[in-house]
């Protein structure tokens, strides 16, 4: 084992008199390419090219003698350090951290961060991280290459962002580059990068007491009573059903929910509430313009596409989970199509809920069903005021799950 591992983060400012010691003393050093060259490394010493961290990691362990790895930026943030202290490498590391290639962007940009989203892309996380700057109006993107500024912007389809893009921080080849996001593919970017996404709601009031969004904006409660929209709803779209609905599907950040018959927008805006991304589809153009009016209140983002289901379905995305306010069988059987995590309707009789049931089955969805009444009663009277019935359909598929 290595008797001393010393990570060191670099921005491009000149070293400090402990990495320039840590350097001195190495017998081994990972870094990348540019890293790898820079004047302070030993002549003598054991390079290594960092590639895969994991193999990287297990050459480090096996070293006798001092290690130092070379990184860009700090370390400890989405760095080396957490593959270095995996339990199986039993590497003890020491840091000298520099600035972080977010905080770098950010100060380029000139801009405060602590009400940003920071996410990683790469081809396995690329779509979450889209999800995550359709959803929220501040994301700093640390890319990788194959999920860069340019798939990014391909894949922001119909939602409108700008991107500050800064290529190869702390360099002499150091760019910052302003452009919308439906031009970022008609270019060709250097990396390392970072994307800063801006766009949609600003975060307002004079700052919060937590990094990124706020979870304790807007008022408390899973879903709002009707009034709080502005508008009286159908049978469909009760506040006890859209807890229940939401309750099954989960959405999270990362997600992209799809709500098809979305009505007033209720249940749009309360899965965008809890971070995720969310269209909204519906045939009716007052509809969506209630829907756009409803995020608008809670200040939230959302994309309204007006169409008709299941044709208008072609051409969106892929969702994570799917509520279906309206369309019936055919709607469904698109959706489940699609194979998305998790899909949840509901239906007015027994009939219709298992005909849906039965379609759900048959693409390899476990299937639930519940009954759910509610009786509405007034409390100055006791006496009962609205009641409501409704068959409450929830689809899970297992080779995806949760």
């Amino acid at each position: 084992m290595a008797d001393r591992v010393t990570v060191i983060g670099w921005d491009g400012s000149p070293l400090t008199e402990a990495a320039r010691g840590a350097l001195g003393a190495a017998t081994l050093v990972a870094g990348a390419a540019h890293h790898l060259a820079l004047p302070e490394v030993p002549g003598t010493a054991e390079r290594i090219r960092l590639g895969s961290l994991d193999l990287a990691a297990r050459r480090i362990a096996a070293h006798r003698g001092t290690a130092v790895v070379l990184a860009d930026g700090d370390p400890g943030f989405f760095g080396v350090v957490r593959t270095l202290r995996a339990p199986e490498f039993g590497l003890e590391v020491e840091v000298v951290p520099a600035v972080s290639s977010v905080a770098a962007a950010f100060a380029r940009a000139g801009m405060p961060w602590d009400d940003a989203q920071v996410v990683v892309a790469h081809k396995r996380t690329l779509r979450r991280a889209v999800n995550v700057c359709r959803a929220h109006s501040k994301v700093a993107v640390l890319t990788a290459p194959g999920a860069g500024p340019a798939e990014l912007g391909l894949l922001l389809d119909g939602v409108h962002r700008t991107f500050v893009i800064c290529e190869e921080l702390g360099t002499e080849r150091e760019r910052v580059t302003v452009v919308t996001s439906d031009k970022a593919a008609d270019h060709v970017w250097r990396d390392p990068n970072v994307v800063i996404a801006i766009g949609g709601p600003a975060a307002g009031g004079d700052g919060g007491w937590i990094a990124g969004r706020d979870p304790a904006a807007g008022p408390r409660g899973w879903t709002q009573p009707a009034e709080v929209y502005g508008g009286v709803f159908g049978e469909g779209e009760t506040d006890l059903l859209r807890a229940a609905q939401l309750a099954r599907l989960g959405p999270r950040v990362g997600d992209l929910v799809w709500d098809i018959g979305c009505g007033g927008g209720a249940f749009a805006t309360e899965a965008a509430r809890g971070g995720a991304a969310v269209i909204a589809v519906d045939r009716d153009p007052e509809s969506c313009a209630r829907t756009e009016s409803a995020a608008r209140r809670f200040g939230v983002h959302l994309q309204v596409v007006h169409g008709t289901a299941p044709h208008i379905l072609e051409i969106l995305p892929e969702p994570d989970v799917v509520r279906i306010g309206g369309g019936g069988a055919a709607v469904v059987s698109a959706v489940a199509d699609r194979r998305p995590q998790r899909i949840v309707t509901h239906a007015a009789t027994r009939d219709e809920a298992e005909l849906v049931g039965r379609d759900l089955t048959e693409h390899g969805y476990d299937v639930e069903c519940a009954l759910l009444q509610s009786v509405e009663l007034d409390t100055r009277a006791w006496t009962e005021k609205e009641r409501s019935v409704a068959f409450l359909l929830s689809g899970v598929l297992p080779d995806r799950a949760p």
